[in-house]
């Protein structure tokens, strides 16, 4: 498996964003500095705390001729393998308020549900998490080992997300969730000021100025965290590429008709974490002038990008990127083997791109599959 074949690579969809304006202090309204500051000093006292590592893929760069690729390795955060442990666990901190006699509960595709789990075992709470039939019972296993219950809900991520609503109503627990809406706005911007760390980190890990971002969005969560670091931490602005599953392309379309979308799901994306129908609030209202361009890519190249990532075909280094930790990978390929679409966003020589690594092998028994798959 050699590089060659990644220059027929494509993107399914791209689309560049006319109500583009990126206002540090409108972003930093949104999400505000004050919280950004907090979730940075209280997460970096956490025991076990360390900066994840910023890596180069040197082998795509050559082959891209590009000036760096970076590939923040979330799969090295805390013992969770990815970003979310950022989140909903200093969500859970701030909101319980050092009470023991609370119940927390969630609805999750898989690593929020860990993170937030994670984050009630650490103080003593009982938690309760919900997960849809579609969640792989490697990652339910994986959230149990928290000490949490976890509930199957049938349906979708929609389904166990309302279910846990119900329930959580009727017996007082409290729910922490990484989606906001019009009457909750708290708990989600607590978990996106968690996210705000990786650029946080990376600002004091490279003295190159990032030139492109390329992020990957469900309901916006991540993405609009980091684009809060951003606005807080980085000098120079770079060009914020949104990146999702070209079936569940919530963000692309909102953007486009500038105004919430939700969108119909037929077939549920390989990348799990990312397969949204509907933008969470603070998100939409962050990325819809934050962000260049949105681009969508199709399942067909994650088990590839997997098994290139861990055999070291891309950098000097074998990294364990689950699926979600591809897209920004795929369309960076993807763009570049557009000489139109390249040069439009600037793609060049002197570019210093940011993908982000954002999950590990965080359900091994998917990872595994894509790995074989991939090395076929």
């Amino acid at each position: 498996m050699s590089l060659n074949n990644i220059s027929k690579w494509k993107y399914s969809n791209f689309l560049i964003n006319k109500s583009y304006n990126f206002d540090r202090k409108r972003i930093l309204k949104l999400i505000p500095s004050n919280l950004l500051l907090n979730s940075n000093k209280t997460i970096s006292n956490w025991k076990n705390y360390k900066k994840t590592p910023l890596l180069k893929l040197e082998k795509l760069n050559r082959n891209l001729k590009l000036n760096n690729i970076f590939y923040k390795d979330e799969s090295k955060r805390f013992h969770l393998k990815s970003f979310k442990a950022l989140g909903g666990a200093y969500a859970v901190e701030k909101i319980s308020k050092g009470k023991k006699n609370i119940i927390i509960s969630s609805a999750t595709a898989g690593n929020h549900g860990k993170s937030v789990a994670w984050g009630a075992q650490r103080l003593g709470l009982q938690c309760k998490i919900f997960v849809s039939q579609y969640v792989s019972e490697t990652r339910v296993k994986e959230i149990e080992k928290f000490g949490a219950d976890v509930i199957r809900v049938r349906g979708n991520y929609e389904n166990s997300l309302n279910e846990c609503k119900k329930l959580s109503k009727k017996n007082n627990w409290i729910i922490v969730q990484d989606v906001s809406t019009k009457n909750y706005s708290h708990v989600p911007l607590l978990t996106m000021a968690g996210y705000s760390i990786m650029i946080k980190e990376i600002s004091k890990q490279t003295t190159h100025y990032i030139t492109h971002i390329f992020l990957q969005a469900g309901v916006g969560g991540m993405a609009a965290g980091v684009v809060a670091g951003v606005a807080k931490y980085f000098k120079r602005i770079p060009k914020i590429i949104i990146v999702e599953p070209d079936g569940a392309d919530c963000v692309m379309q909102s953007i486009k008709s500038k105004k919430l979308k939700k969108i119909k799901i037929k077939k549920e994306s390989i990348m799990g974490g990312m397969s949204c129908n509907e933008m969470s609030l603070i998100p939409w209202h962050v990325l819809k002038k934050a962000s260049d361009c949105c681009v969508t890519v199709n399942d067909s190249k994650v088990p590839k990008t997997v098994a290139m990532l861990k055999d070291k075909k891309l950098s000097k280094k074998t990294i364990i990127g689950g699926e979600c930790a591809t897209p920004g990978i795929i369309s960076l390929i993807s763009l570049c083997n557009n000489p139109k679409k390249k040069k439009l966003i600037n793609l060049s020589e002197k570019s210093n791109v940011l993908v982000i690594g954002c999950e590990g092998n965080a359900d091994i028994k998917l990872y595994r599959q894509l790995l074989s798959k991939g090395r076929k």
